[in-house]
């Protein structure tokens, strides 16, 4: 039987949803796991977020984007199993997307117990998040008003194979620009040295020179410098149970899932508006996944924004744009 518990420490009366600041704990499955919820719950319109990882932190996503998307609905940053301040004891299968995606629809259970059964849902996923979210989707997506992929992939499975041609294509562009070209050649160099099949150890150093090459087009002014960000995040997190969350979800979690994972084949099933949110320059998830997500998805309700001066996180490179696209997707989809 699985056991659901609700514990709350809030900032907010029940009787008045109109600026929320509370903490729900979900415990499920052997994980306690804290929801964050910040906004306005007035109309009570939770968007449920999932960040990226595994092993990130909900708490992330907070600051100019996120501070005005709470003016219309309350926002839910939720520590997903294994990643910011959850707790658990688990083992090798306690941690699985399918586990995960179970957490996911459990919080919409204790958020509907918490603030009434009227309460309603989107879903936002960014980077591994998008992964996540799609899978919940596929699982129930009838929970949920509408979706919002933002630089996620439904289909891990071909990362490795976009990041060799990917790099091969940007780094050709800026060498010919001369923006940081010995930094570009590294690039190519990298490129050249790892297997041309799927490779974990490879996947890892392709992943971390796609964060170094967007750091070079931030000096190098081809996208905008990130801006955001929350001091909470000091005073919610402790480091070090953020730093072995990280370090044991990615152990845990099946570390062939990026070799073999894609749900290109079953976007059709997914009915659900949907708003697809992407960074032109992203070098983490290349931009080829957009297009591809939006081909593919069944949705008749569909829209695609690309970010011109973002990379990975249009959130912190255009903030205002993004805000106006998610609250413009929510109004007109409640």
């Amino acid at each position: 039987m699985t056991l659901i518990v609700l514990s709350v420490f809030s900032c907010s009366k029940d009787d008045d949803l109109g600026n929320l600041n509370d903490t729900i704990i979900l415990r499920h499955k052997n994980a306690d796991m804290p929801a964050y919820i910040r906004g306005n719950g007035s109309e009570k319109i939770f968007l449920i977020t999932l960040h990226g990882g595994p092993g990130g932190i909900g708490l992330a996503f907070r600051g100019k984007a996120f501070n005005s998307i709470e003016n219309t609905c309350a926002v839910v940053y939720f520590d997903q199993r294994g990643s910011g301040m959850s707790q658990g004891s688990y083992s090798d299968n306690g941690i699985s997307i399918d586990i995960m995606v179970e957490d996911v629809l459990a919080l919409l259970k204790i958020i509907k117990k918490k603030y009434g059964s009227d309460s309603r849902f989107y879903l936002l996923g960014h980077s591994w998040g998008g992964t996540l979210g799609i899978a919940t989707l596929l699982k129930d997506q009838n929970k949920f008003l509408g979706w919002i992929q933002v630089d996620g992939t439904h289909n891990p499975r071909d990362l490795y194979k976009e990041y060799l041609s990917n790099f091969k294509e940007v780094a050709t562009e800026q060498i010919g620009l001369g923006n940081s070209i010995p930094f570009w050649q590294s690039v190519n160099d990298l490129v050249l040295d790892v297997d041309t099949i799927f490779n974990r150890n490879d996947l890892n150093r392709l992943n971390s020179k796609s964060f170094e090459a967007e750091r070079n087009l931030g000096d190098d002014k081809v996208i905008n410098k990130a801006k955001g960000g929350t001091n909470e995040l000091f005073f919610s997190y402790n480091l070090l149970t953020r730093v072995w969350n990280t370090i044991n979800t990615q152990s845990l979690l099946d570390p062939n899932i990026q070799g073999i994972l894609s749900y290109t084949s079953r976007l059709p099933e997914i009915k659900t508006p949907t708003l697809i949110l992407w960074g032109k320059h992203d070098m983490v998830v290349p931009s080829s996944f957009a297009q591809e997500a939006y081909d593919n998805l069944g949705s008749s309700i569909k829209k695609m924004v690309t970010f011109e001066r973002s990379g990975h996180s249009p959130m912190f490179n255009e903030a205002n744009q993004f805000a106006a696209e998610v609250v413009l997707f929510i109004d007109q989809n409640k």
